[in-house]
């Protein structure tokens, strides 16, 4: 082993396989939790709506795909047999917590937001329907009153709408975009020299 291999090398890229899987796994279960309780009160009020406002669980579930993705990859580097770089650990661990951080933050968003619109889905049913563009006859403005959202319909409140609960997902794929760039800046070739 030579100062740019050193053992502890693969140490660092198995961080990377973990932080990017354990991290994007816990944004997705919290997105899938909190926007799961607001669906579970809406079941009981209106269980026909229930189909139509798992989208926030949907797009929890993919944040854990893009931490599998890049686990893999990662996994895929690391080998007892072959030299594994100083260079290549610390950009595995650094591609790692890109993806994971990412999806972290992404399910916390995602979280937040699917419950507040599944709520607000109980109230007004046209909340998650496209318009392609135009602006929805009937808005919801969002307010912060100390701990809780507050829901008021109005005309020139903040429209919501599907399109920032996919903003909230490609806060995601950011990481897992950045996760393979870095992965791909590793050439296999360091320890050689």
């Amino acid at each position: 082993m030579s100062d740019q291999c050193p053992v502890f090398a693969h140490f660092l890229g198995f961080g990377g396989v973990a932080s990017a899987m354990i991290l994007s796994t816990i944004g997705a279960a919290y997105g899938t939790a909190k926007s799961g309780v607001g669906i579970s009160g809406l079941a009981t009020f209106k269980p026909e709506l229930v189909m139509k406002s798992l989208i926030p669980i949907i797009m929890s579930g993919i944040l854990a795909v893009y931490g599998l993705v890049v686990s893999v990859l990662i996994a895929g580097s690391l080998s007892p047999s072959e030299p594994y770089s100083l260079f290549a650990g610390c950009t595995h661990l650094a591609a790692g917590l890109a993806c994971g951080g990412s999806g972290l933050a992404a399910g916390l968003a995602i979280g937040k937001a699917g419950d507040a619109f599944v709520r607000a889905y109980v109230y007004q049913s046209r909340v998650y329907v496209e318009s392609n563009g135009v602006d929805l006859p009937y808005k919801i403005q969002i307010r912060w009153n100390a701990s809780h959202l507050d829901f008021c319909r109005s005309r020139g409140g903040l429209y919501i709408s599907n399109k920032i609960l996919t903003t909230l997902q490609v806060l995601g794929l950011y990481g897992l975009i950045v996760a393979l760039i870095l992965n791909t800046r590793i050439s296999g070739d360091e320890c050689s020299a």
